[in-house]
């Protein structure tokens, strides 16, 4: 079992920058996929960003590419998003996922481990 931990929400002036982090636990995190979703108020769950175990693939959603990163230190168990030039409609509850496969994915069904959410208001 994995166990995720998300941390780093909190409130943004459009244009602005959050980062965020999530740390993982509770069995090894060795090639693990790791992905972030989002889910704004009345919406259902988005893909916002995922990586490879060994960082060579990864994946944006159009909405946030060129403005959100997606990073990892695999000898800390942890992934990072770096979201800068916020918007409004970045508004969300941002969850950590991970799924046991190198292959990364953008289905949100293919990973089986979650964190409890972290929430991001950005502010026009």
């Amino acid at each position: 079992q994995v166990q995720l931990v998300e941390s780093g929400g909190g409130l943004a002036q459009a244009g602005g920058s959050l980062g965020l982090s999530c740390a993982a636990s509770g069995r090894t995190f060795g090639g693990y996929t790791m992905g972030w979703f989002r889910q704004a108020p009345g919406k259902e769950r988005e893909f916002v960003a995922a990586i490879g175990w060994t960082r060579a693939r990864i994946h944006y959603a159009d909405s946030v590419k060129g403005r959100f990163t997606i990073s990892r230190d695999n000898t800390k168990n942890t992934v990072y998003l770096q979201m800068n030039s916020l918007k409004p409609e970045d508004t969300a509850v941002y969850y950590c996922a991970a799924r046991p496969s190198l292959a990364v994915v953008t289905t949100q069904d293919e990973y089986p481990y979650w964190g409890q959410g972290t929430q991001v208001t950005v502010s026009s």
